[in-house]
């Protein structure tokens, strides 16, 4: 019987991973996602969601099975310019009132190098759903550099970089293309 009771905690134990994931949430203040877009060759025009919240699951033993979810507020939009945020927010681009959220879910990470990877995801924006791939950068985990200094950083903390181009009228928004919009992201995350 103690040889059946101890059989059964070893293949337990071999089952349990040597690590566990820790979640982190985005800091706000510390988030950004900004969108580029030529204007008709003569300029290169940008702007950014002031409003986001992430959520990362992730063991860096194990970061091909991290997994991502990210909300963006899209009434959050900012470009410096008024009258161009209330038109990209409009019916024209992307009705605001009717799509008030952007969101990417994570379903794959590919490793690519000593900190790099490779987030495969799907993005819904505008009412439609399509893959999109960011090309990320780790560039720190661990205890925050201003955490000895103020309460607000203690614990643990990760941050990254990421990028991705989409092609805007894949999703219905705008009555013309302007070419490719790259999508610039960098975020800290505190964890839970």
């Amino acid at each position: 019987m103690i040889r059946l009771a101890q059989t059964g905690i070893a293949a337990f134990l071999l089952t349990v991973p040597a690590a566990m994931a820790t979640t982190y949430k985005t800091d706000q203040g510390h988030t950004e996602v900004q969108f580029s877009w030529s204007h008709a060759g003569v300029s290169t025009q940008s702007g950014e969601f002031t409003e986001v919240a992430g959520t990362l699951d992730i063991d860096p033993e194990n970061a091909e099975d991290a997994s991502l979810s990210v909300t963006i507020k899209t009434d959050s939009l900012a470009t410096g310019f008024k009258p161009l945020d209330d038109h990209l927010s409009s019916a024209d681009f992307l009705e605001v009132e009717t799509y008030p959220e952007i969101t990417f879910v994570s379903t794959a990470v590919e490793k690519t190098g000593e900190d790099t990877a490779k987030v495969t995801g799907d993005l819904t924006l505008h009412g439609t759903t399509k893959p999109v791939t960011l090309d990320t950068k780790l560039t720190h985990i661990g205890p925050h550099p201003v955490g000895s200094s103020l309460d607000y950083y203690k614990g643990e903390w990760i941050a990254f970089e990421a990028s991705t181009t989409i092609d805007h009228t894949e999703f219905g928004v705008g009555p013309f293309s302007t070419g490719p919009i790259t999508i610039q992201i960098v975020t800290e995350m505190k964890a839970e």
